[in-house]
């Protein structure tokens, strides 16, 4: 298999190595891309998240698939709904930022590299399987929640958020290339737009190539149902938010370094919550879910019968 410095830009990986490669080459910077901390406000903003598909309750031992640096596990459990953190993701370096993250913030956690379709734990191990944008980097999503069933005690939960809607995901692509090509226009004239480097890392580029899925709401219940889950429900998120949001990292993305002012970052997380709030509130009140941008699934694995 070619190395990374003498592969070939124009080579097609298979999905799971350019997933490693990819979030390998971004954990070193993927907090600051894309605004995680673990601090009150954005522990406050994962609860919101959480609880828009699953009661408020302590959820035991619970392990978070493809966890990244730990956004979700970490600020969950900082929040208190989390008494024993577990952790996964298929790159090294995402489980090395996780666990990073999770001793700066005081959370005990064990973390390891695994894939999310052959889960290296014994049956019936956890209250709790959690994930955030995971599902939609995975070849196989089914085996994935399959795994997560069988990992689960009987009476265990399932979490899942952050996954992209097929008509959600086209609203905000088309958002984003009208603000691109809007603010392209203006700022070619004026002189507000980052160069492009000449040369760019050969693992940044297979970003393009990490997102496998977008999906119906109606089909994830279907899988989820299949996979042995009861009480299984699928809530939608982020429609006004995910636009703007979008359509503001769209901005951050093309401007030349120094142009946006200090007060950027307080002005596009305050505005983008202000938004996903209106969304929860009123929005969903009015429109069809498959509008919005992410769904949240919740599932239930069925207690034992006893005889």
């Amino acid at each position: 298999m070619p190395t990374i410095t003498d592969r070939p830009k124009t080579e097609v990986l298979d999905p799971k190595t350019a997933n490693v490669r990819y979030h390998d080459w971004e954990a070193s910077q993927y907090d600051q891309k894309w605004g995680i901390t673990f601090d009150q406000r954005v522990t406050a903003y994962a609860r919101e998240k959480f609880l828009l598909v699953a009661p408020e309750r302590p959820y035991g031992t619970v392990l978070e698939i493809g966890a990244g640096t730990g956004f979700f596990v970490i600020n969950l459990a900082l929040a208190g709904l989390v008494e024993d953190a577990h952790a996964t993701d298929i790159s090294p370096g995402m489980v090395e930022a996780c666990l990073r993250n999770a001793a700066a913030a005081g959370i005990p956690m064990t973390a390891r590299t695994a894939d999310a379709e052959a889960l290296p734990f014994e049956d019936g191990t956890f209250d709790t399987v959690l994930g955030h944008a995971v599902l939609h980097h995975l070849p196989d999503v089914e085996a994935a929640l399959a795994e997560a069933y069988r990992v689960l005690k009987p009476g265990g939960t399932l979490v899942i958020a952050g996954e992209p809607t097929r008509i959600g995901f086209r609203i905000v692509d088309t958002a984003k290339k009208v603000t691109g090509r809007t603010f392209r226009a203006v700022g070619g004239r004026l002189g507000l737009l980052r160069e492009r480097a000449e040369e760019t890392d050969p693992d940044a580029e297979l970003e393009a190539h990490v997102d496998l899925h977008e999906f119906h709401p109606r089909m994830v219940e279907r899988w989820a149902r299949e996979a042995g889950f009861a009480n299984v429900r699928v809530r939608t998120e982020e429609l006004l938010s995910g636009v703007w949001g979008w359509s503001m990292r769209t901005i951050e993305a093309m401007a030349k370094p120094g142009l946006l002012p200090r007060q950027w970052p307080y002005f596009a997380y305050s505005s983008y919550i202000s938004l996903y709030r209106l969304d929860n509130v009123l929005v969903r009140r009015l429109v069809p879910r498959d509008l919005f941008y992410n769904l949240l699934l919740y599932g239930e694995k069925p207690a034992e019968t006893l005889s």
